[in-house]
């Protein structure tokens, strides 16, 4: 088994990434689902919290985006630590393919409620504050996803059964992807804190009129 880390293209692994993608797709969808089972009260609540937090875009100078930025990257560090060192345990495998799942359901969920609570307003706000983020977050998670996949098979097939094979490179390999990985984390959190505020400060008193509107029919 090749183990250079360069090794995780689409044309080498598109079973993997497709099984992955069904995976964040089938997520997604089912986040959307979740939206419509929402209770009315869980619906009021939901909405007045979108209200408070879609209200803070209306100053962004007013906000510390370096403490945003701590605070999306330190969530997308842990997320794809989780991913390679569950990779790292072999029998974690199952666990990296639900933390896709999951990921689906959130965005899923996140989109979902945005929409159903602004209708076609929704629509640009996931464009401007979801999208583009989830654009570098999404790639990211899955080759992270390969990477512990082909190496929990590597350690299976070559340590256990085999009895040989060398531990160090692939371990190096799967550890540079996650460390490459990182570094794109860094980008959409750089979005996130410095980019998505001043994009949503246009849409923002509008999103907020939209779910007073809202609250007042709730």
């Amino acid at each position: 088994m090749n183990v250079r880390p360069w090794n995780l293209s689409a044309r080498d692994n598109w079973n993997m990434y497709l099984f992955i993608g069904v995976l964040l797709l089938s997520g997604a969808v089912f986040g959307v689902l979740l939206v419509s089972a929402l209770t009315l009260d869980q619906q009021q609540e939901l909405a007045d919290e979108l209200k408070t937090y879609w209200t803070t875009f209306a100053s962004p100078s007013q906000m510390d985006a370096g403490a945003a930025f701590w605070d999306r990257f330190l969530l997308y560090a842990k997320w794809l630590g989780l991913i390679w060192l569950l990779g790292l345990s072999v029998i974690g495998l199952p666990f990296v393919l639900a933390l896709d799942f999951l990921k689906g359901v959130l965005l899923g969920f996140a989109v979902g409620l945005i929409v159903r609570e602004m209708a076609w307003k929704g629509v640009a706000v996931s464009l401007a504050a979801v999208a583009p983020q989830n654009a570098i977050v999404l790639p990211a998670l899955m080759i992270a996803s390969v990477s512990g996949t082909r190496f929990a098979y590597y350690i299976v097939r070559e340590r256990l059964f085999r009895r040989k094979g060398r531990l160090l490179p692939p371990f190096l390999a799967h550890t540079s992807v996650a460390l490459t990985m990182l570094g794109m984390m860094v980008l959409a959190a750089l979005y996130e804190a410095y980019v998505s505020p001043y994009l949503l400060e246009r849409l923002a008193p509008h999103a907020a009129a939209a779910l007073a509107a809202v609250l007042k029919r709730v």
